[in-house]
């Protein structure tokens, strides 16, 4: 009897000691961050500057991005924009009083300092990477000066079924004062958080009020945004940008391309906003991959359980 109430014992604790072990995992390595959840890869963060030919010098981004069946999602120098990268959150102008600083879109004296970094597990089965970022510019004191303080988090969720979480916390305070920030100098205003995605034929963009047809400048529709098409070889999926309450300019319009380009909610748009020394900026983001059609009801939902979160 002794012995089979060990058996027991032990099983229940084996039992419990794999319902506890992570299933994402984080692996650090020479150049940033591998998130794989089992023998999947989820996504990589970018920590070192990577660049083409010396040119488009870019760290602090997400690439590759994988999909659900594991293939890249992701584009990383895009032939038609080679400054595009991955998941990355960039905006042409940087100014200090009336001195432009640096383009971060096209990445011109600009750079990215990922001076820390931590990993971290929570108890859902979360994953996430943490990061100190400085922005610096040969154009402000040879680049020896820190211009703009980054913390930045991305949270990876177990899979669903057929849909994963992926939660983007970017906090930027300005190291100098009279530091602004702004998007694209014209009436497109494109700038911030940005996806640059394999965009199959045929997508279809979906926001709060219904069907979304793409323009040359910015769409007020709501604050989400899906996008499906036949991603995968099994039939129709894609990719859904929540925005949260929380993050500046909510609910903020959309530049969306349905090829050869990135789909971004704006912020700030063409004219430049001050960020503030003593108070960070806030910008947040959920991602949603998703297998299948999600309908309207189901990204609602969606959007009211991010919506909830602190």
């Amino acid at each position: 009897m002794k012995i089979k109430t060990a058996i027991i014992i032990l099983f229940l604790f084996q039992l419990a000691s794999t319902a506890t072990e992570p299933v994402l995992k984080t692996k650090v390595t020479a150049d940033g961050v591998l998130i794989t959840e089992g023998d999947a890869k989820v996504l990589f963060y970018q920590r070192v500057t990577k660049s083409r030919d010396g040119k488009h010098a870019r760290a602090n981004y997400v690439h590759p991005l994988f999909d659900l069946d594991g293939n890249v999602l992701t584009e990383d120098f895009p032939t038609d924009h080679l400054h595009h990268r991955g998941i990355f959150w960039a905006w042409h102008q940087l100014w200090v009083g009336n001195k432009m600083i640096g383009d971060g879109w096209i990445a011109k004296d600009m750079t990215w300092d990922v001076h820390d970094l931590q990993t971290s597990q929570s108890k859902d089965g979360s994953a996430s990477i943490q990061v100190a970022v400085n922005w610096k510019s040969p154009q402000w004191h040879n680049g020896k000066k820190t211009l703009v303080k980054e913390a930045t988090s991305i949270r990876v969720y177990p899979r669903e079924g057929n849909f994963r979480k992926l939660d983007f916390n970017i906090h930027l305070r300005a190291v100098e004062p009279n530091t602004r920030l702004g998007g694209a100098d014209n009436v497109k205003g494109y700038g911030g958080f940005s996806t640059r995605i394999k965009l199959p034929k045929e997508i279809e963009f979906t926001g709060e009020k219904g069907k979304v047809t793409p323009q040359r400048t910015p769409i007020a529709a709501g604050p989400w945004m899906d996008m499906t098409a036949r991603f995968y070889k099994s039939g129709m999926g894609g990719f859904t940008i929540l925005c949260h309450p929380k993050s500046a300019g909510y609910p903020q319009p959309w530049i969306l391309r349905n090829k050869g380009s990135m789909q971004n909610p704006v912020w700030p748009g063409q004219h430049a906003k001050p960020l503030l020394v003593d108070k960070p900026l806030t910008l947040r983001y959920r991602l949603i991959l998703h297998k299948g059609i999600a309908t309207a009801q189901k990204l609602g939902r969606w959007h009211k359980a991010y919506s909830a979160t602190p």
